[in-house]
């Protein structure tokens, strides 16, 4: 945690009921404090344009520190997150997973 910000909870939640909680300061992605936590997390470009690491904001507040390229208003209306530049405001509860990447963006190579 960076001195002088204050950090909240982010519960990560696994639709097969695991779930790994993480101490997130305000001026942190979710991305980076779970790989310190040593939660892995899938990512591609770090900067919120391939969608690799969805979420799906199920309670709390974040701020994305860039324009999430890879999510439209709609995905966005729609509680999705891109860990790799969302930012906590509160304790939050974020579905993470294959499954929730999945209904974002399909995959051709199914």
């Amino acid at each position: 945690m960076t001195s002088g910000s204050s950090a909240h909870d982010v519960a990560l939640e696994w639709p097969d009921g695991h779930e790994e909680r993480v101490s997130v300061a305000e001026d942190e992605p979710i991305l980076s404090a779970a790989e310190h936590a040593g939660v892995a997390l899938p990512f591609g470009c770090r900067t919120g344009a391939c969608a690799t690491c969805t979420g799906k904001l199920l309670d709390g507040r974040i701020e994305h520190t860039r324009p999430p390229r890879a999510l439209k208003q709609r995905h966005r209306d729609a509680g999705y997150v891109l860990l790799c530049i969302a930012e906590p405001r509160s304790d939050c509860r974020i579905a993470v997973g294959a499954d929730i990447q999945a209904e974002l963006v399909s995959n051709p190579w199914r």
